[in-house]
């Protein structure tokens, strides 16, 4: 693809550091979600379903996650199209009165100019 073609893409990044100020609330509302999104818990994805649970209950980056929908974000943005998107969270180990913590080149990935290719 020419530079032309790929011109109306466009990376944006969003790097936040989130406080989980109740576990029990945060694990609750993921367990909610996956009962509305995988249904019964005796249907045909029972044994995702409970990876899922399992791993909402244990983790509370992995319930933050599993939470967050990057077409959230940008689906009620007129002109845009979610083309493609993928999403992490871990734990870290951070201090909000450190300024250090927050730096966001720390991985060389701040240059516009970065050669990242969306598989």
């Amino acid at each position: 693809m020419s530079t032309s073609e790929t011109s109306r893409f466009v990376r944006l990044r969003v790097d936040m550091v989130l406080e989980i100020t109740d576990a029990g609330a945060l694990s609750g509302t993921a367990l909610e979600s996956i009962a509305a999104e995988y249904g019964e818990p005796d249907g045909e994805s029972a044994e995702e379903r409970m990876l899922a649970e399992s791993a909402v209950r244990e983790d509370g980056a992995e319930a933050l996650a599993s939470l967050v929908d990057p077409f959230d974000l940008v689906g009620e943005v007129p002109g845009v199209e979610l083309a493609q998107a993928s999403w992490s969270s871990e734990i870290v180990d951070y201090d909000p009165e450190d300024p250090g913590d927050w730096d966001l080149d720390d991985e060389g990935e701040g240059d516009e100019g970065d050669d990242d290719v969306a598989p």
